[in-house]
């Protein structure tokens, strides 16, 4: 070989050097398919009032526990929350065990005391916020029989269980 081939196909090896890691990175960064939104909306009905069709939806499609489903307006709700607005601790606590995302609404439907009052003198302006389908903290605290929570958010100055979400 002379040394102007080799010159040429060192720099074609290195070009093609450079450029395959773009093509496997490009391969690897395409994101997955969305859960069919048929299904999202199933799972999370299924999460208010139905564990064993949660638990048979999750076996088959774990992800399930992390997608939440736009009921319009932004209302969005994950498969916890409607246990949470419902007061359904066991749906909420098998969901807490398979890896789901716990908010506040949550905690206080559970009664966690500690972990809402710490939360809430840390930022007290959540005291005010709105869960899905506007239900709030107080109606988290009163569906879950949480009577000291409920308590506290009333002496903290909230009154309203529903508000809109406009």
């Amino acid at each position: 070989m002379n040394r102007k081939t080799f010159i040429k196909n060192s720099l074609g090896g290195i070009v093609l050097a450079g450029v395959a890691p773009t093509f496997t990175f490009a391969q690897d960064a395409q994101e997955p398919e969305p859960l069919d939104i048929k299904l999202v909306k199933e799972f999370v009905v299924a999460g208010h009032k139905n564990l064993p069709l949660v638990k048979e939806m999750l076996d088959e499609y774990p992800n399930l526990i992390y997608a939440s489903y736009d009921w319009g307006n932004s209302d969005y709700e994950e498969a916890i929350e409607g246990a949470a607005h419902l007061g359904n601790k066991e749906i909420a606590n098998y969901l807490i065990s398979k890896g789901a995302r716990v908010n506040l609404f949550t905690l206080t439907m559970l009664g966690k005391i500690e972990l809402v009052k710490a939360t809430l003198e840390v930022y007290p302006e959540l005291l005010f916020a709105k869960g899905p389908h506007g239900f709030t903290l107080l109606h988290h605290a009163n569906i879950g029989d949480a009577k000291e929570l409920s308590d506290y958010l009333k002496e903290k100055g909230l009154k309203e269980t529903h508000v809109s979400i406009k």
